[in-house]
This record gives structure tokens, sequence and C-alpha cells, in this order.
């Protein structure tokens, strides 16, 4: 699995309900169902990547977070993830509010566009930069609304919700010298990881 992935599974309590959100090949579903007897299920985009998890005996159905999240219930799930796909999606508001309204938790991560280096390759060459994260050019980009973590943070702000946990890592997993400031983890983390609740929730 990937760093965020394996970061992601440490955040989420054995035996729990799991809705994975961009679940990729399913590796995270996997490892969850395996390892931490969740009762994990995915949705993904890529029809290519769902057959592949159908095919290996995984619960991944074809969908997007953008328009199927509506059909679930309230509360029906423990943790609702979205891995690296938050960039990726037409209303990030609105696919947070409803990760927070079917599950009582929510993992989101995302490659931090503050990151000192894409803030340098931006500065001295005037075009978009790419790194071992943000690796697309920007013509096949599907990254529409790249963020940093500190406006992510003012987004769980403005919208009320609790930050019960949060890092920020580089591509081989080193937290130090950011584990505690956030102005540090804006300019050195590679990319974040949060754990979210509503206000009120348990």
């Amino acid at each position: 699995m990937r760093l965020d992935q394996r970061l992601i599974a440490q955040m989420i309590e054995p035996r729990t309900r799991v809705l994975d959100i961009g679940s990729g090949d399913g590796s995270l579903i996997d490892h969850l169902f395996r390892s931490r007897g969740c009762d994990a299920r995915g949705i993904e985009l890529n029809m290519q990547l769902v057959t592949r998890s159908v095919a290996h005996g995984l619960p991944v159905m074809h969908g997007d977070a953008d328009h199927d999240l509506a059909h679930y219930p309230d509360h029906a799930f423990d943790y609702v993830v979205l891995q690296r796909t938050l960039q990726a999606v037409e209303n990030p508001r609105e696919v947070l509010r409803q990760m927070l309204r079917i599950g009582r938790h929510a993992i989101v991560s995302f490659p931090n566009f503050g990151h000192w280096q894409l803030r340098l390759k931006l500065l001295f060459s005037g075009r978009m930069p790419m790194t071992a994260v943000w690796h697309t050019p920007w013509y096949e980009t599907p990254n529409i609304h790249p963020c940093t973590i500190r406006d992510f943070l003012e987004l769980c702000r403005q919208d009320g919700y609790i930050v019960e946990q949060w890092m920020a890592v580089d591509e081989e997993g080193e937290r130090a010298p950011w584990r505690r400031s956030i102005r540090l983890a804006n300019l050195f983390g590679e990319q974040a990881l949060f754990l979210l609740r509503r206000r009120g929730g348990s």
C-alpha cells in the first residue's frame, strides 16, 4: 500500500464499517478486511480498477464522490475515506458535507500544494510544477481544486468540523519537524491526512 493508505488504516478502529471513496485497486479495503476485521467497501470512478477489485472479491462499486454519496443514508458508516481525491472532485465542500452525513468520521488525504518545492518551482520557472506527488502535466492532471493544508483547515473551521487528528508527511513518511506546527507542515509536508468529525458528533 501507499504510505497514506498505511497511515489511514492506522486511524481506523477494528471491526468498523468503512466506505473508501476513490478506492483504486482496493488495496486499503483488502487490508482493512484482512488485518482489522472491518466491513469495508469502495466506490471507484475508473471502471478498469473496479473490475480488478471485484475480480479479487472486493466489494467495490462504480461511482463518483460528486454524485453518488447523496444516495447513502445518514450514519451508514463509521468512517468514510477520501484518499488523494479531494483536489479532483467538482465540489470538495459538498463532498465533505456528504461524507460527514453518512459517516461518523471522515478521513481525507491530499497532496499539499503549499509544499516548498512547488512554491519555488512555480516562482522560478513560471510553470506549473511537478513532483513525485504532483506528477502529471497541467493539461492532463485531474486536480482541479488544488489546496494547501492551511486552506483545508480554514474550510474545516468555516464548516464547523472538528479535526481529531492530522499529520503531514513526505513520500518517505518523515513527519518531524512539522508534527505540531501548521506553518511548518504547510511548508514541508508533501501530503496531508485529516481525521474529522462533525461538531457535536461522537
